[in-house]
């Protein structure tokens, strides 16, 4: 099934006319669909529709086209829970995921919901109508509308889809060959027997690098740090099994459970014995590569296990082709680049015909959108998380943002529920808005407390988070449960309103 369109079906105009809606999605991807399945099953009643900007489904899963492009969780976990994952791959490529989601569209029947091509650049909440009106350009056309809803869910991500990080490199201009961003590979590039530098070395880097390398002349990973790197099976036995033995959604759910443990079972052990973690995640390195290999020079990172994310290469691909000789990998500083390649600060000159710069993407919250109260912008480094999926001072407005230790979909999948056991209350006691007041004296810290390159940059123009519950940004999917699934929708720090009641803007 292809879910695609060059235009809005007449079916979301429909439901756009009749306005105003209980929720506008924003974003078809992992996030958005998985919003729409619980506002159809848990509140069917509810109007709502998913703007998307581009004019296909899937977000990331569409819109990255870089040869090897594939998830770096295990999808027994980056799948929806109400969803069962059938196919083998455990560490799954991207036409996989986005079949995935196009069924997962198909069966909620949500092609009707969804308006193509339409990105929502601001949003206005007034206190007297208790609505959000947002500013919506129709990318096809250059033409604006307004529409008004009652709810955002944000299911936007927080990269800037856009335009990836590159720094400025010196002497790119005198480079004769080509270079790519990965956020925008030219579908025609042909690398067939040509050198290839693939200067990073996060999860873009490590896909690339094996993907290319069967095919070009050679290819070099040009690292100014290492990266944790480890190799899993690409197909997951034990799931595979359980699945085939109890039956997909049974063998599913177990082996969700399973997965959950063993992530949270990794991620504590290498925080609480980081010395020991860095060893075997080297001796698994060395296993897989040449006797006389540079281990203390190419997977030596200076920082402890899970200080940024883990880089994971699905049945160790990336070590298969260093040893083949078909890759490489390279660490310094770049000096600047020369007609034929690469020039490093130790005078090394890396050759290549081709240059891919995945240096990483720019943090953007809600996909750039001006947010504003009454006329007055809101400034979103000055507001504080609340539960990881509101922001304080900020009306009936949903956070989406997953684990960033974790598969990013259990976090969304918890904070749906959330979401949708706040909207019964709200019925039940005749509200019309709700937002999180945080203490001004609060104390706080960084919103994602990651060392990522890609979050430093972003720091000062990000909102905040607390240090103690429900202000922080939980990374853990048993304490999500309890204060998600389980915990209160109503408490001392939610201000529930009413159209009626004065407020104070």
């Amino acid at each position: 099934m292809t879910t695609e369109s060059t235009g809005t079906s007449a079916t979301a105009d429909s439901i756009l006319s009749e306005q105003p809606l209980d929720v506008v999605v924003l974003g078809a991807g992992i996030s958005g669909i998985g919003a729409a399945h619980y506002l159809t099953t848990e509140h069917p009643g509810k109007s709502f529709v998913i703007l998307e900007s581009r004019d296909s489904i899937g977000g990331t899963w569409d819109l990255f086209r870089y040869p090897g492009i594939r998830s770096d969780s295990d999808l027994n976990t980056f799948g929806y829970e109400f969803k069962p994952w059938r196919d083998p791959q455990a560490i799954a490529d991207a036409p996989r995921i986005l079949d995935y989601l196009r069924e997962a569209v198909a069966e909620d029947r949500l092609e009707s919901k969804i308006a193509f091509n339409r990105r929502a650049v601001s949003a206005d909440w007034s206190e007297a109508e208790q609505l959000w009106t947002l500013t919506v350009k129709h990318n096809d056309t250059g033409e604006t509308s307004e529409v008004k809803t009652r709810w955002v869910f944000a299911g936007t991500g927080y990269y800037n889809y856009d335009e990836g990080f590159t720094p400025e490199f010196a002497g790119s201009d005198d480079f004769a060959g080509q270079i790519v961003h990965p956020q925008h590979w030219p579908e025609d590039l042909d690398y067939r027997g040509k050198k290839v530098v693939v200067i990073g070395s996060g999860a873009t880097a490590v896909t690339l690098v094996p993907s290319m390398a069967g095919d070009a002349a050679h290819v070099t990973m040009l690292q100014r740090t290492p990266t944790y790197v480890i190799p899993l099976p690409r197909e997951d036995a034990i799931s595979n099994a359980l699945k085939k033995t109890l039956g997909a959604e049974r063998g599913y759910r177990l082996s969700r459970q399973k997965n959950i443990f063993q992530q949270k079972l990794v991620y504590q052990f290498c925080q609480r014995y980081p010395s020991v973690a860095r060893r075997v995640i080297r001796a698994s390195n060395a296993a897989l590569l040449p006797r006389d290999y540079d281990l203390d020079t190419h997977f030596n990172p200076p920082y402890n296990p899970w200080d940024q994310r883990l880089c994971v290469v699905p049945d160790g691909d990336l070590f298969k082709a260093i040893k083949k000789g078909t890759a490489s990998i390279e660490t310094g500083r770049i000096k600047r680049f020369v007609a034929d390649g690469i020039e490093l600060e130790s005078g090394q000159v890396l050759e290549a015909d081709i240059i891919v710069t995945a240096t990483g993407l720019n943090l953007q919250l809600f996909g750039g959108m001006e947010l504003s109260r009454d006329g007055e912008p809101i400034d979103l480094s000055e507001t504080v998380a609340y539960r990881g999926v509101m922001l304080s001072g900020v009306p009936n407005w949903v956070l989406a943002i997953g684990y960033t230790n974790s598969s990013w979909t259990l976090k969304i999948g918890l904070l749906c529920e959330y979401f949708c056991r706040m909207l019964t209350h709200m019925d039940q006691g005749g509200y019309s808005s709700v937002r999180p007041v945080a203490d001004p004296g609060m104390e706080t810290r960084p919103l994602l407390d990651f060392g990522a390159g890609y979050v430093k940059r972003a720091l000062d123009r990000l909102p905040k988070q607390g240090t103690q519950s429900p202000w922080t940004m939980t990374m853990a999917v048993s304490a999500d449960v309890k204060q998600l699934r389980k915990g209160e929708v109503d408490d001392a720090f939610l201000d529930y309103r009413k159209v009626a009641a004065t407020v104070d803007a």
